[in-house]
């Protein structure tokens, strides 16, 4: 018989049987893989799972919320079943051979009368009564891009200023010194309402209402090549009044140059308010970071040639392209290839493997990658705007561009007569290209005109430049 039960004080979940001890006992979610320590022998045995990781040399802590398989080889799962339990920091439930990790909120709160009680409670709510930022960054999956960047500033600038991440669930790290939010609880809600300033880098939903002296920056994610949001192709009246009322909720919009400014301002009808055009905080990474430090952390070892593939997601699928096989790319090249996928792809994609193939969908600053990368190999990511900033190599792989160009997107401009790097059809012609040592100087007219378009602000103190007009206009105070 096996059974299964969580022992609270060491966070665990205990997978234990009768007769032989299995060889190997692994917990494999989307995003995270555990493998167990196992005991006993002769009549039982004990599988012992951390619900607890460390990453990328980071903080260990709880997993990612998802599936994940229990895979114990030659041992009978299906009378397991306990939970939901809630933990410091998940919530397990078994049924199986699947685990199910959840954040740790109260399941009384995610029915829709749980939540109805609390949004009630925010919309009740005085509002802005806390000198307090509420950050989010691409809807609390991670912790990074221009928001990670303005909060390290303004807690070096401003360092009473409480500060609120917004997280989906406790695997996603915050900066030293802020709260973690988890969306949907009780405290997110109250966070939410409290702070004096929001900023976010993508829409804001869960029925956002403004209160009396609360301010929104939006600082976006990239600047576009693909169509955004009123200049996306197809007339859909609901889309544009969605577009609408969202762009009526942010008070300032955070450009990386004027290129962006004049897109935005028309694709969001962002009209008689303030744009700040300067440059990206995430940016500033890029020219004071040490890239040593950060392939030390990937584990790859010195002299080594990195590749990072980050292609954008597409429309009308919900998984990463799959455009190229990274292992194989890995040896015929000679490289270490990280993988990067898109945040919209994070809970329905699963993470890349391979020999010096690392899947980085997790880190948490691309910024951090862009400095550690060799070369960038991307399409239509608006991560060529930021990786321009180094100066270093792009290949744009890019076997759908008829299609993407011409029926999902549209672009703002011609990319084939205008990209710093070669355009490329297949796997063979991106390893081709990336054997030319001719590249650089073929493109080196082009890549010059890029970065006096688009990275003329991109100096290294952006985020510093965005703290102080938050503290002059007021938003939050020293």
């Amino acid at each position: 018989m096996t059974t299964a039960r969580i022992d609270e004080t060491a966070e665990s979940l205990i997978i234990a049987g009768a007769g032989h001890r299995p060889a190997t006992a692994q917990l494999i979610g989307p995003r995270a893989r555990v493998d167990a320590r196992i005991t006993g022998g002769g009549k039982t045995w004990k599988a012992t799972f951390a619900l607890r990781a460390a990453r990328w040399g980071g903080p260990e802590l709880p997993l990612p919320a998802g599936d994940y398989e229990i895979r114990i080889p030659d041992v009978d799962l299906d009378g397991l079943h306990i939970g939901p339990e809630v933990l410091a920091g998940v919530r397990v439930a078994v049924d199986g051979a699947t685990a199910r990790i959840a954040a740790p909120v109260d399941p009384a709160y995610e029915s829709p009368e749980g939540q109805a009680t609390l949004e009630g409670r925010y919309l009740a709510h005085q509002g802005a009564t806390e000198n307090a930022v509420f950050f989010e960054s691409f809807y609390g999956r991670s912790v990074g891009c221009n928001p990670q960047a303005i909060d390290r500033a303004l807690s070096a600038q401003a360092p009473d200023v409480v500060r609120y991440w917004s997280v989906v669930d406790l695997s996603v790290a915050v900066p030293e010194g802020a709260i973690a939010v988890v969306e949907g609880s009780p405290e997110w809600w109250r966070a939410r309402a409290a702070a004096r300033l929001l900023i976010v880098n993508d829409w804001l939903r869960r029925r956002f209402a403004r209160k009396p002296g609360q301010r929104v920056l939006q600082t976006w994610h990239g600047t576009p090549l693909k169509r955004l949001a009123l200049h996306r192709p197809g007339f859909d009246p609901r889309r544009m009044a969605a577009v609408v009322k969202e762009s009526r909720r942010w008070d300032v919009l955070l450009a990386q140059n004027t290129y962006s400014e004049r897109i935005l301002r028309k694709a969001y009808a962002f009209l008689g308010r303030p744009f700040w055009v300067e440059g990206y905080p995430r940016n500033d990474a890029l020219v004071t970071g040490d890239p040593a430090a950060i392939r030390a952390a990937l584990g790859i070892g010195e002299g080594e040639r990195v590749l990072l593939y980050a292609p954008t997601w597409r429309d009308d699928r919900t998984a990463m392209v799959d455009f190229i096989d990274p292992e194989e790319l890995a040896r015929t090249t000679d490289s270490v290839v990280l993988v990067r996928g898109h945040s919209r792809t994070i809970e329905t994609d699963r993470d890349r493997a391979g020999a010096r193939v690392i899947d980085v969908t997790g880190y948490p600053e691309t910024s951090q990658l862009l400095l550690a990368a060799d070369a960038l190999i991307t399409d239509y990511s608006s991560v060529m705007f930021d990786f321009s900033v180094t100066g270093k190599p792009m290949y744009f792989l890019v076997p759908d561009l008829d299609h993407y160009r011409g029926k999902l997107r549209g672009f703002y401009f011609d990319l084939e007569t205008r990209a710093p790097g070669p355009l490329l059809r297949t796997q063979d012609e991106l390893v081709a290209a990336l054997a030319d040592h001719g590249h650089e100087s073929a493109f080196a007219e082009r890549y010059a005109a890029w970065k006096a378009q688009f990275n003329a602000r991109d100096d290294g103190h952006a985020a510093e430049r965005v703290v102080a007009r938050i503290l002059d206009q007021g938003y939050v105070t020293r």
